[in-house]
């Protein structure tokens, strides 16, 4: 949790003073932080849990953007560029959740100028994954993208297990799909033809990884 870009800069008692100012909030499965289009006026950190940050198109088709866990932090671009939240953010598990509002961060930020700086490393760090992923559409197949999302979710949510490392993502089978940028049909294929080489093993909403140096070099 200190390693947030909201706390990194701050000795031990700063942090706990800050946490302990902070609101928290509890939520199950499918309950929604914010909604697109809605103020922004919070930042939120996950104590526990994970969130979906998504995006709904004209027509009503969803895109999953990225699924933060324990320790992270979003809805701080609020702070920066005041206006409609560009996303959704949604409880893919039971979360939660610790929040600062506007006004409460431009205070504490104008008493502690060097978390500013922290924060937008970790923005800039969140703009270059996006940056990464978006370059991915373009240049990877899917199977290659299937292989880094799930390298990417173990790095974040794995743990080691007898058989490999078991990743409790929590992710639907619509969701993951999303977050790839591909059709269900498309994703289920090249992980059905992932477990069949024995890479993995699929369970429900989590996967374990064998074989990480073939996803690895299937991801490239």
């Amino acid at each position: 949790m200190m390693k947030t870009p909201l706390f990194a800069a701050l000795d031990e008692t700063s942090a706990q003073r800050l946490m302990e100012s902070m609101q928290r909030t509890q939520l199950h499965r499918s309950e929604t932080v914010f909604n697109e289009g809605d103020p922004g006026d919070s930042l939120y950190i996950i104590l526990t849990g994970k969130v979906k940050l998504a995006r709904t198109s004209g027509d009503g088709r969803e895109s999953l953007m990225s699924v933060l866990g324990p320790g992270e932090m979003f809805g701080e671009l609020s702070l920066f560029d005041p206006g409609p939240r560009l996303s959704s953010a949604i409880a893919v598990a039971d979360t939660k959740l610790i929040s600062l509002g506007h006004q409460d961060l431009t205070e504490f930020l104008t008493a502690h100028p060097e978390v500013s700086m922290q924060m937008l490393a970790g923005m800039a760090h969140r703009l270059r994954r996006t940056n990464e992923g978006i370059s991915d559409l373009v240049f990877t197949d899917v199977p290659g993208r299937v292989a880094k999302a799930l390298l990417d979710l173990s790095r974040r949510f794995g743990q080691r297990s007898e058989q490999g490392v078991q990743v409790d993502h929590g992710l639907t089978q619509e969701e993951l799909a999303q977050l790839v940028g591909a059709s269900r049909e498309t994703v289920n294929k090249a992980l059905a033809d992932f477990a069949g080489r024995g890479w993995l093993v699929l369970g429900a909403k989590s996967v374990t990884l064998i074989d990480l140096d073939r996803l690895r070099r299937r991801s490239r």
